[in-house]
């Protein structure tokens, strides 16, 4: 009986190191007639579509299910393939069919038009000539370059940031003892289904500015001409605080994504501690301070960080609500003047560069503080 234990406790047999030629030789020579089958479909469905003998729908429907059938057909031959090889080969080789393919479409897709782009950053604006760092002295002291970098840090950064943040968390700390929390959290949460572009064309609405004779379409000023104040052209005349009422769009989006955070966040803490400090006498507010703002600075780091990303991308609400005039410009808005409308592509390619190294320290921060609470 205790030989039949022990048995039955040994550990599985080890991988098999031998290879089967034939296997093997099948398996690579189903991952080639994939490769050129799919190769040859869609060089035969661009023909078909540049000569016009297929419906465009149709096409675009037939390069769908040829190229989703294609990338399952070669996944399932990578994988047979590496499986023919030797153990030691096979378990190094495996976790590259999974990760692999994933990895060269992102260097392919972001790494490489980030080198592209570099380069392009030391030419001139037909990029024929070499000027060296001259784009670059261009960015750090051209008069609209520092209005967008003094917009991005001051009030996108600082303003719309701490605005999300704070808010987020008082309203998450305040709906949680509320009895209409589920109602409260979807309403302040709603905003976020709103694309930036959406969300821009609605406030144009409401700062719409008409002169004093004319009816005011616009919301905000509908009011404030009913206690007898004039109308204001807030996102044009009003400068620089124009911009706070950009950032304004940004943190009744962004607040909805900080408060379902903080608000997970906070029901993680322990309610007996919670009572425990009731009961010794502390106040709420001497909770809030001393017990829940240390079990979610965690949480509060990595939604600052996260919502500062945003923030040095911003590019939607000011290219629909001003389009970077009237001292609104941001850093993302001067880079698509720059390179989509004068055709600077030296120039274009210095600022997407300084705004690429602006953002990667925030988003390795950001990486860091999420592998510490053990997210990946």
């Amino acid at each position: 009986m205790q030989s039949t234990d022990v048995t039955s406790r040994r550990d599985p047999a080890p991988l098999s190191e031998e290879t089967n030629p034939g296997r093997l030789l099948l398996a690579l020579l189903l991952f080639t007639l994939l490769i050129v089958g799919i190769w040859g479909g869609f060089t035969f469905l661009r023909d078909v579509q540049r000569s016009g003998s297929l419906p465009r729908l149709a096409s675009a429907a037939l390069a769908i299910v040829w190229g989703v059938g294609g990338a399952a057909g070669l996944f399932y031959s990578l994988n047979l393939l590496v499986e023919q090889l030797p153990g030691k080969a096979r378990r190094a080789l495996l976790p590259l069919v999974f990760v692999g393919p994933a990895a060269l479409f992102l260097g392919w897709a972001l790494f490489l038009p980030a080198l592209r782009t570099l380069y392009l950053s030391f030419l001139n604006e037909n990029s024929t000539s070499f000027v060296g760092l001259s784009n670059y002295v261009a960015v750090f002291t051209e008069r609209t370059m520092l209005t967008a970098f003094r917009n991005n840090t001051l009030f996108w950064m600082v303003i719309g940031t701490a605005g999300c943040v704070v808010f987020g968390l008082l309203i998450a700390v305040l709906a949680d003892r509320s009895s209409f929390e589920t109602l409260a959290k979807s309403l302040i949460f709603m905003p976020m289904a709103i694309s930036f572009v959406g969300a821009g064309v609605i406030w144009r609405f409401v700062y719409y500015y008409a002169p004093p004779d004319q009816t005011q379409i616009g919301l905000l000023n509908a009011i404030i001409t009913n206690f007898g104040i004039p109308p204001q052209a807030w996102t044009t005349l009003l400068q620089p605080q124009n911009n706070f009422f950009l950032v304004i769009i940004l943190i009744w989006m962004q607040t909805g994504f900080a408060l379902v955070i903080f608000s997970a966040a906070i029901k993680g803490i322990p309610e007996d501690l919670l009572e425990a400090a009731r009961v010794d006498g502390a106040s709420e507010f001497q909770i809030f301070w001393k017990i829940m703002l240390p079990s979610i600075q965690g949480t509060i780091v990595t939604v600052t960080t996260t919502i500062l990303i945003v923030t040095l991308k911003i590019f939607d609400i000011v290219i629909v609500m001003t389009g970077g005039q009237y001292s609104t410009g941001v850093i993302a808005v001067e880079f698509y003047r720059q390179y989509f409308t004068n055709r600077n592509f030296g120039y274009g390619s210095a600022i997407a560069i300084v705004l690429l190294l602006a953002v990667i320290p925030v988003m390795i921060y950001n990486l860091r503080q999420l592998q510490k609470q053990e997210v990946f």
